[in-house]
């Protein structure tokens, strides 16, 4: 869903890099924190960038002007939270835009606002609402929603900026969510099915980087580590007594 270089009109451009700014300097700050307190999260955080690379670099032609293809954001915000992805996103984003044509720097905002922040907010966000549904479940809508909701914003954007002649913004709104969704709805489900695999994954090789970022936390289907009942420390009330009163 990445917005080719200057396609979107010079104002609009830049309103989207104004609007985005703010998320992305507030995301560096959280990295910067993240990695003072959690030096051992380096390797994730760097694990994290790059599968949102490779993913996001996997396009297919879409709608005029941009493309459709997976976007890999949704499982960094679940582990790291939404801020952390506005930076890596953006990242991400500049370097596709300069080594492999994927986007744009006049548009980098629009694409940023789209991929990197609102996308990581629902994944997020779905991810805590599903909090009593069964981790892979919440994994998989956290993840596909992500993905849909890039879409739906980048065809917002594309609407406003260019609204039907005759219908408007609702028009041409409609049209773009309808192109985009033949390729869209089909990536957001392979999606969520491959960061279901990824998270199961990382419970096994990073499980204690994970929980010392709080990851799992409240979940009791995250990390199969309570204590068993046989492993109890055994209480007062078990001490076997004599009859006279003493311990046996």
């Amino acid at each position: 869903m990445h917005i080719a270089e200057g396609f979107l009109p010079p104002l609009h451009a830049a309103a989207w890099t104004a609007v985005s700014a703010p998320f992305v300097v507030h995301g560096v700050r959280r990295i910067t924190q993240i990695t003072r307190e959690h030096p051992d999260s380096k390797l994730l955080l760097a694990g994290v960038g790059a599968y949102s690379f490779v993913l996001s670099a996997i396009k297919l032609p879409s709608v005029t002007g941009s493309s459709s293809h997976p976007t890999g954001t949704g499982e960094g915000a679940v582990i790291f939270k939404p801020p952390v992805m506005a930076a890596l996103g953006t990242i991400v984003l500049i370097f596709q835009a300069l080594l492999l044509a994927h986007g744009g720097l006049t548009t980098l905002g629009a694409n940023v606002f789209s991929m990197a922040i609102v996308g990581p907010w629902v994944a997020y966000g779905t991810y805590r609402l599903l909090g009593r549904a069964p981790f892979s479940l919440a994994v998989f809508f956290a993840v596909a929603l992500a993905d849909l909701a890039t879409y739906v914003v980048t065809a917002t954007q594309l609407a406003m900026a260019f609204p039907d002649a005759q219908s408007g913004f609702f028009g041409a709104w409609s049209r773009f969510l309808g192109l985009f969704a033949l390729t869209q709805i089909p990536l957001a489900i392979v999606e969520g099915l491959i960061g279901v695999l990824l998270m199961n994954a990382l419970r096994s090789w990073a499980g204690p980087q994970l929980q010392g970022l709080g990851f799992g936390k409240g979940r009791r289907d995250v990390f199969d580590d309570e204590p068993a009942e046989s492993d109890a420390p055994a209480s007062s009330d078990d001490t076997l007594t004599t009859p006279a009163g003493g311990a046996r």
